[in-house]
């Protein structure tokens, strides 16, 4: 059973700096357009503050046993800001406004579970309310793409629903599933539960759509969007 928690622990992590790197082709274009264009900010300051809170709960002091949680959440905290940062920048108005307040939003909160943490409780209760943070945080992180899953249903269209990203959160959120269910804690299985549900409902719409933009509009797919869109090859397995 330990081989088996340390194993997918490992795999997790991996998928995981996947995950976290799966963006990277939609901020080239970003940064080429200069523009955020559809694209939604929300999911990436989610995401930050699920790793915060993740990489808080994993340290040994808090959590036992769950060092692994911490390692790739705080690699993800940094690749996080890093995002977050671009879309400030390069958004309009209206959405920088969103997503500045929202990143305030991550921080106060993240500083409010530290001090809480620390100051207030001890032992077990502060796993107890540590976790409960992270595993709340963890749902939202995984629910927040629901929107732009709306935007595909109703446009038809995968553009600003990256292939790689839905694959990527799908096996995250499965091995960090099975991760948690090895090591017997609720906090960590269950919000990667619906993660991998929401991953798997990701990719099916993006296997019903894929085809429908470029045909609707009578274009020829780049390689490009081709790249973006996770239709080529990928390099790795």
């Amino acid at each position: 059973m330990d081989v088996a928690h340390f194993l997918f622990g490992i795999f997790g992590n991996a998928s995981a700096l996947f995950l976290f790197l799966a963006p990277v082709i939609t901020f080239k274009r970003i940064i080429k357009n200069r523009s955020t264009e559809k694209f939604s900010g929300i999911p990436y300051v989610m995401t930050l503050l699920n790793c915060l809170l993740s990489a808080w709960y994993g340290l040994p002091f808090v959590s036992p046993h769950n060092i692994l949680v911490s390692t790739v959440n705080g690699a993800g905290t940094v690749i996080e800001i890093i995002y977050v940062l671009i879309f400030i920048v390069l958004a309009p108005r209206k959405e920088k406004a969103k997503v500045l307040g929202l990143f305030t939003f991550v921080l106060s909160v993240f500083s409010a579970v530290i001090f809480v943490s620390l100051f207030a409780l001890h032992g077990n209760s502060r796993k107890l309310f540590c976790g409960l943070a992270a595993a709340i945080f963890s749902i939202i992180m995984y629910g927040s793409p629901l929107s732009i899953m709306r935007l595909v249903i109703k446009t038809k269209s995968v553009e600003f629903m990256p292939f790689f990203l839905s694959l990527f959160v799908f096996l995250c959120g499965t091995s960090w599933f099975i991760f948690g269910l090895l090591g017997r804690d609720l906090f960590v299985a269950v919000p990667n539960g619906v993660g991998s549900v929401l991953g798997t409902m990701q990719l099916i719409l993006y296997f019903i759509y894929r085809d429908k933009k470029d045909v609707a509009r009578g274009q020829t797919p780049t390689e490009e969007k081709f790249m973006e869109m996770g239709n080529a090859k990928p390099q790795q397995g």
